[in-house]
């Protein structure tokens, strides 16, 4: 072991991994995901099994984020699912305000409030994909003098649902 580096593994051990990855992988998809129609999140147990149903196997060297990525974009093709937006609040200087807004606009899915007196103050919901790509923006264009604001995570309806 210490010369060549490697440890032998039981097949037994290595199944195990790999189940255990897999559930790994199902929970952080369903935690990260919501079905579009009702924005209410997935059970694990559901995502585990369309994630069986599309054949999906774990690759043992990947991290399980990377993976559960992958997952999102092969389950989108089978079934109704979509990354939980996230609520963000920016406040923007006046001058760069009109600006600025243009350039967001397209990253932008929701609008929730919308105020502009002394300085633009916006509510809206993105796709945690463009995040970064927004505060980098908002850096670069304010210099600083711009604040953004995670107001939630996931945009995601709790409780129970209401039958009539």
């Amino acid at each position: 072991i210490l010369s060549k580096g490697e440890l032998q593994v039981s097949d037994k051990e290595r199944h195990t991994q790999l189940e255990q990855m897999f559930r790994d992988i199902a929970t952080i998809v369903a935690d990260k995901c919501v079905n579009p129609e009702t924005k209410r999140p997935y059970t694990v147990i559901l995502i585990e099994r369309a994630m069986k149903d599309i054949h999906y196997s774990v690759k043992p060297n990947k991290s399980t984020k990377q993976q559960a990525l992958e997952v999102i974009r092969q389950l989108k093709e089978t079934m109704q699912i979509e990354r939980a937006h996230m609520r963000l609040r920016f406040i923007l200087p006046a001058k760069e305000g009109k600006k600025l807004k243009e350039k967001l606009k397209p990253l932008i899915k929701v609008t929730e409030s919308e105020d502009f007196q002394e300085q633009l103050e916006m509510v809206c919901l993105i796709d945690p994909g463009c995040f970064r790509e927004i505060d980098e923006l908002i850096r670069s264009e304010t210099k600083g003098k711009g604040s953004l604001e995670v107001l939630s995570l996931k945009d995601v309806e709790e409780g129970d649902e209401k039958l009539e």
